[in-house]
């Protein structure tokens, strides 16, 4: 459906409150890193960032998770705007989405088949501290996504599968210390959300906000855990979740991670992925990435969570719109009901005359 760029007020609010949390953990981390000792102690108040900053580029892939493809394609950090302490800069890349693997749908029913091309680009402004102890960064952009649909994974039949065209709008903040990192995100579907994929399901762009906490056990190993809460889809995929990620700096520029994930929608998914980018080695020698520099490192780094994710459902025929109050309920010709709030069930119903499907009153 078309709607405005907007976060409605309840979403709004469970995003300021994972951002609200930002600075208790700083303060709780940075109490840690002064007792480790401050940015100067480390060699890195000399560093001319005009100097070591410089645009890198390079590929990156994933394997399928919680509402994205298996992907893999290129990817570039480019600084626009240079300044003694900070740095204004476009990242951005473009991936081709491939089809699931083994028949295991990664929005829940129908597979993703077919290539097609995402694309992510983010404007971003990112700056260190006195002290050079702390990258505070935030960051905006705009994502697509057209995806190409296939077979059901749930044994159903389905005919008139269709390539959609997914939009969406991501915003972040940023906080990265030798230690610790925070990034809070927001992911905003806009333009169409919703569309038919089949004769059976339909799927839709998932909202999504969240929190990740992130600690680096060794300058090259580093682990994170997330909170995150997404609605989307007619309401059928609103659930919290949770998610951890592990993170391996195998070679200056060449890192490999394992993520983790759960909510009542997609339930448990396991992803891994790769990304590698020539001239991300800002200071040169080979054995630079075994220092504690985070956070000037991290000023280059690029920017996480832009993927876009989709849920999809399914909606027999003869589909019945019950209206009541705040409160409304859809009965499907198999004698399930699904209670959803009136605007969702008055907006299913457009969805379903368009396509000429039955729908009642």
């Amino acid at each position: 459906m078309q709607r405005p760029i907007r976060l409605s007020l309840s979403l709004a609010s469970t995003t300021a409150m994972a951002m609200a949390s930002l600075p208790f953990g700083l303060r709780l981390a940075a109490a840690q890193e002064a007792k480790a000792g401050d940015a100067s102690d480390l060699g890195v108040i000399s560093i001319s960032l005009k100097d070591a900053i410089k645009p890198n580029f390079g590929f990156q892939g994933a394997l399928q998770g919680a509402g994205t493809p298996n992907q893999a394609g290129i990817g570039g950090f480019l600084p626009l705007v240079t300044g003694d302490n900070s740095v204004f800069f476009l990242d951005a890349q473009a991936n081709l989405n491939f089809a699931d693997y083994n028949n295991y749908s990664s929005i829940i029913n129908t597979t993703v088949a077919g290539t097609t091309i995402s694309t992510s680009s983010q404007l971003g402004y990112r700056f260190l501290n006195s002290d050079r102890s702390w990258m505070f960064g935030l960051n905006a952009g705009y994502d697509s996504r057209p995806m190409a649909t296939g077979a059901a994974d749930t044994g159903v039949n389905v005919s008139n599968s269709s390539t959609v065209f997914y939009q969406q709008v991501a915003a972040g903040l940023e906080a990265v210390s030798n230690t610790w990192n925070f990034n809070a995100y927001a992911l905003i579907p806009v333009g169409t959300t919703q569309y038919r994929l089949n004769s059976n399901y339909f799927g839709g762009a998932l909202d999504t906000y969240g929190l990740d906490i992130g600690y680096a056990i060794t300058p090259d190993f580093k682990a994170s855990v997330g909170y995150y809460y997404q609605n989307g889809d007619l309401g059928t995929a609103d659930s919290s979740g949770v998610n951890g990620r592990l993170a391996y700096n195998i070679s200056n520029g060449l890192t490999a991670g394992v993520n983790l994930s759960y909510d009542q929608a997609f339930e448990t998914r396991l992803s891994a992925d790769l990304k590698y980018r020539f001239g991300s080695n800002i200071y040169g020698a080979p054995l630079a990435k075994k220092e504690w520099k985070t956070p000037v490192q991290a000023l280059t780094e690029s920017v996480k969570h832009r993927d876009l994710r989709v849920h999809d459902d399914s909606l027999a025929d003869g589909v019945q719109t019950h209206y009541g109050g705040n409160l409304s309920y859809l009965a499907f010709s198999d004698g399930s009901v699904r209670y959803v709030k009136d605007n969702v069930s008055r907006k299913l119903e457009f969805i379903l005359k368009l396509n000429n499907d039955p729908v009642k009153d």
